[in-house]
């Protein structure tokens, strides 16, 4: 329990604060002049389709930490990782520089006029995002592999205090800075500063312990890979398509404007109480091989689980929902009643999110990683039901739906990865046991 605490808690600790940095944008732009509309341009638009474009590349940071075992490894994971990444950030610029920003934001989100154009400004300004976001993610978890988890922690304050510069900057400047560009500057800026700091960080790891490693046999293979990763990017994208998904939903719903303006306060709220849980998906993958390791990581599971469910109870029954979302959130009186009621509907998201993460690493660990968008695909089919149920009714605010909707896809695509992790996690109990027999 100890080894698996101290390679957790760093990247815990890097989840939460840069979970943290959503609430740490909607404050600052809820300050700022016309709030509503820059908060519902970032959270219903720019944040989403900036999620979706590098949603290919976002499981890096998995594939990277099971994989990059040997120097050969290496050069083919990051050969990917380039291509990838320049493919997805022309993609990122077609969109917001073209007029096929129009067709997706207008013809298929269909989102309210009033949020348009702004939204453009900030997805133009968040053209680094996609680039960094892969080269970051890919070199950590070369850094988690050879037990440098602390790194990334280090990584995500170097982002934070970044994003707190630029988000300063643009405060003081009393309103005269649109909301939209101080917050999507911040996060550009972030995101560059924290790839810089990883790249130079990983140099020493590359040069001392990767390149001397033993050649992994039999070698990793391009059909390897592919058979790999692919179930992976399968998955991100499917779980990144929630975001413009939900952003559709809400336009379409009652309120729509203060549900879009609410969403990414209380997402940003979620996100970081659930960020344990998603920390654990990587310590899984680096420690499950280990022997006697399962149920010691299962009992982690558990706790994990328990913890998150029990802080967003406390916050949803105390004042503590006031002291968020209307003190530091900035929330205006009526958007902060919207969002208290719709808290209540997301209380077991982050604990579902923990149990996921075990599952998950169980099956990224056994490298039969077909099972997880599998989970990802039922994930979107309760979700989206839930969401057309709320938009044929018609008579429910859309971010009671989007968030209810979302919490009920997340149990049941925990259900799904328990139902599918059971060979991987049978087998390692097997070893586990047979270890103790001889001993």
């Amino acid at each position: 329990m100890n080894k698996i605490f101290r390679t957790w808690w760093p990247l815990a600790a890097s989840w939460l604060l840069m979970a943290l940095e959503l609430p740490a944008l909607s404050a600052v732009t809820a300050r700022l002049a016309n709030p509503k509309i820059n908060l519902a341009a970032y959270g219903g638009i720019v944040f989403p389709l900036a999620l979706i474009i590098e949603a290919p590349i976002i499981m890096l940071l998995a594939a990277s930490t099971a994989l990059s075992k040997d120097w050969k490894s290496y050069l083919k994971l990051r050969k990917f990782m380039m291509i990838t990444s320049g493919i997805l950030s022309a993609l990122h610029a077609a969109i917001a520089f073209t007029p096929l920003y129009f067709f997706v934001v207008e013809k298929i989100i269909g989102a309210p006029a009033e949020i348009v154009e702004p939204a453009r400004v900030g997805l133009m300004i968040m053209l680094p995002w996609t680039w960094a976001i892969a080269y970051r993610r890919f070199n950590q978890g070369v850094l988690i592999r050879f037990g440098y988890s602390r790194s990334v922690g280090v990584g995500t304050m170097i982002r934070l205090g970044a994003d707190a510069l630029v988000l300063g900057f643009g405060y003081l400047q009393r309103g005269s800075i649109p909301g939209i560009v101080v917050a999507t500057s911040a996060v550009a800026a972030g995101v560059t500063c924290e790839a810089i700091y990883v790249g130079f960080r990983v140099r020493p790891v590359l040069k001392k312990q990767l390149k001397p490693a033993p050649s992994v046999e039999p070698a990793l293979t391009w059909r390897d890979f592919w058979i790999f990763y692919i179930p992976l990017a399968l998955t991100s994208l499917m779980t990144l398509l929630t975001q413009p998904l939900v952003s559709s939903a809400l336009s379409r719903m009652p309120r729509a404007l203060d549900s879009l303006a609410v969403w990414p306060v209380l997402s940003g709220l979620l996100f970081s109480i659930r960020s344990p849980g998603v920390a654990y998906n990587e310590v899984v993958v680096a420690l499950l091989d280990k022997p006697r390791s399962t149920r010691n990581l299962s009992r982690f599971a558990a706790l994990l689980t328990t913890m998150t469910s029990a802080i967003v109870i406390l916050i949803t029954t105390t004042p503590l929902s006031k002291l968020w979302l209307q003190d530091v959130s900035a929330l205006t009186p009526e958007l902060t009643a919207l969002a208290k009621t719709a808290l209540w509907f997301g209380v077991f998201i982050p604990g579902a999110n923990a149990l996921q993460s075990w599952y998950q690493g169980a099956i990224l660990q056994s490298k039969k990683t077909r099972g997880i968008p599998e989970a990802v695909a039922i994930f979107l089919v309760v979700t989206m039901t839930t969401f057309g149920i709320g938009i044929a009714w018609g008579k429910t605010p859309g971010l009671y739906i989007g968030v209810a909707g979302f919490s009920l896809g997340m149990i049941v695509q925990a259900g799904w990865l328990w139902y599918r992790s059971r060979p991987a996690l049978q087998k390692t109990y097997a070893r586990d046991l047979s270890l103790e027999g001889e001993e």
